[in-house]
């Protein structure tokens, strides 16, 4: 995702952005005005990315003239050695990278710089100190006639309004849909999960989550739809293919009243269950396959200790959770469209602290927790809600309902877990005496040994849990990556994928657009990091494996009207060899699973 960027917040808000026209006029403290204008939006992003570069761009200078030091030192004590890339391959790699900062890491990389890094126990200090090899792609990468093997990848269009199905053997499109033909005039088509199909080339079905309402504006786009005509959408449609086109089934949205708008995931124990979590609404909801009829739903509220948006995630509240029920008589909920949308606009990646800065104007900021995905344990034993803004997991136990259990706190400084208390019987609260960073996407392990989460922004790592032992309450954290190249918020672990065999996970690593983000290899049996494929693309999105484990998939996003792409890597050598074409501008991508067992390595349990 091409998206804004933002500040790091100080304790105290800036003479400059108190001035700020989005924050003028507000009923509590250092709330954004509610009627705020997209413009401001906009313009205070475009500030904030400029910023963004600026810094991102001398950091990777001060490092390149670290590593030339480095080279002078070295060359000094040891005989002269051949760098493994000119300065030509260097400058050309550059162009195609859209920004002088990647030159200065292509330097770095070329001199034979980068401090080394690895396992950082969760005990330890500081980023790895091994080598990190890493590898510039080549732009013009292509299969060459090669089969991806008999697999159909989905993908949605984002800001394209549908979701179209890819032969990874033809590299032919098979079928698409768009929801603007069926009456949705305002479809972001976000996040999408599969069943399980013995033959997908002649039907299966699947789950996609779409926003609407103010949601299609934050991209600064032209277009005449406003904040105050934009149609609400917010819808969870249930699609079949049956082998020729794709068909909606059912608006799930309008048979619940639950207008849900974020990730989608299967229970990959039977298949016959789903996630749907909205982090605008904070609200997780699962849903039966077969009835549609909601199996429990969940709300997450924040109150904090210091009613000022600035300090009030950093300062510690309490995080409420309660179970919420349809109306008695209609036997619907009442969360359609925009009702109940805490902040107008999604609270995009690495946009965490644009809540904190008051960006975000809506009904209810100072109650929002970023509950905006839940994933589901290998074995269908356990659930996990992300709570963003609180940098932790929520543990929910299908076998009660998915009452909450435990809740695992990710951050490097803090406490490995925080008590759960129940109150009464549809509600538990959480306290916290402090949150170091907000975090975001989470992930299962396929053999269900290890819990995975990116701590973003203030921490900039990936911090992984044990959960072997069966009382979620006892698992603990074992370890921290980092890589040296990780400060501030960029570049910075995103979105995850496990090899088949759960001994290398892979995360796309994000750079400020236009620069173009990678591809990371970690080995989990030492939490080190394997390698790094650097240039692949902008706004590197959601990884997914072929589940003969041959490839892995990334699409690149293009739906800012930027670069745009399919990158393909081979997993015996982890290289790209290839880069399919793809106009969707993608957030998501998910392989059709062809048996149950292949739920475990999808989208229902890693984000």
């Amino acid at each position: 995702m091409n998206e804004p960027t933002r500040e790091t917040p100080t304790a105290k808000a800036s003479p400059e952005l108190g001035a700020a026209p989005i924050l003028a006029a507000a009923a509590e403290p250092n709330l954004p005005a509610r009627k705020a204008s997209i413009d401001d939006f906009l313009k205070r992003n475009a500030e904030v990315l400029e910023k963004d570069r600026a810094e991102f761009q001398t950091y990777l200078i001060a490092k390149q003239e670290a590593a030339v030091e480095k080279a002078k030192v070295a060359e000094a004590a040891a005989p002269a050695r051949k760098t493994r890339m000119s300065r030509r391959t260097m400058l050309n790699v550059a162009v195609g990278t859209a920004g002088v900062a990647e030159a200065a890491v292509l330097g770095y990389n070329a001199l034979g710089g980068g401090t080394d890094t690895g396992i950082f126990q969760a005990s330890g200090a500081g980023p790895q100190q091994a080598h990190i090899t890493r590898e510039i792609v080549d732009s013009k990468a292509d299969i060459k006639g090669r089969s991806l093997g008999q697999w159909i990848a989905l993908l949605p269009t984002k800001l394209g309004g549908g979701t179209y199905a890819l032969d990874l053997n033809s590299n032919r499109v098979l079928a698409s849909i768009w929801y603007w033909n069926y009456g949705d005039y305002n479809p972001i088509s976000h996040h999408l999960c599969a069943f399980p199909s013995s033959d997908p080339y002649h039907g299966f079905e699947f789950v996609n989550s779409t926003q609407g309402g103010a949601n299609s504006l934050i991209y600064g786009m032209p277009t005449s739809v406003t904040k105050e005509t934009a149609p609400p959408g917010t819808n969870i449609y249930r699609v079949r293919f049956d082998g020729t086109q794709m068909q909606l089934i059912e608006n799930v949205s309008e048979t619940t009243g639950l207008g849900l708008g974020v990730h989608v995931t299967v229970n990959p124990k039977d298949a016959q269950s789903y996630f749907v979590t909205d982090g605008q609404k904070d609200i997780a909801a699962c849903f039966d396959r077969t009835t549609s009829k909601v199996k429990a739903a969940l709300k997450f509220d924040w109150v904090p200790n210091v009613p000022d948006l600035r300090d009030a995630w950093i300062k510690g509240g309490t995080l409420t959770i309660k179970k919420i029920y349809p109306d008695k008589t209609t036997g619907l909920y009442d969360y359609r469209g925009t009702k109940g949308n805490k902040i107008d606009w999604e609270m995009i990646p690495m946009g965490e602290l644009f809540v904190e800065e008051g960006s975000l104007p809506g009904d209810a900021p100072l109650t929002l927790t970023g509950a905006d995905g839940t994933i589901w344990h290998p074995e269908g034993r356990w659930a996990a809600t992300v709570v963003r803004l609180c940098g932790g997991i929520c543990i929910l136990d299908p076998e009660k309902n998915f009452d909450p259990a435990a809740f695992l706190q990710f951050n490097k400084d803090s406490q490995a877990q925080y008590p759960v208390e129940q109150i009464d019987k549809d509600t538990w609260r959480v306290v916290f005496d402090k949150i170091h960073s907000p975090g975001h996407e989470i992930g299962f392990s396929p053999d269900g040994k290890f819990l995975v989460m990116m701590n973003n922004l203030r921490e900039n790592n990936c911090s992984i849990f044990s959960c072997e032992d069966p009382d979620p309450t006892k698992w603990r954290k074992v370890a921290h990556v980092e890589d040296p190249l990780w400060r501030g918020k960029y570049p910075n672990p995103f979105h995850m994928v496990f090899s088949m065999d759960s001994s290398k996970l892979y995360l796309s690593i994000l750079h400020p657009s236009p620069a173009y983000s990678g591809l990371m290899v970690v080995d989990t049996k030492t939490w080190t990091i394997l390698k790094e494929i650097q240039g692949v693309g902008p706004d590197l999105q959601t990884p997914a494996i072929t589940y003969d484990g041959k490839y892995v998939l990334t699409p690149f996003s293009g739906f800012q009207r930027q670069s745009s792409g399919i990158a393909i890597v081979d997993t015996s050598t982890d290289t790209l060899v290839g880069i399919l074409p793809s106009n969707g501008g993608h957030h998501d991508c998910v392989i059709i699973p062809t048996k149950l067992e292949h739920m475990k390595h999808t989208r229902s349990c890693t984000l």
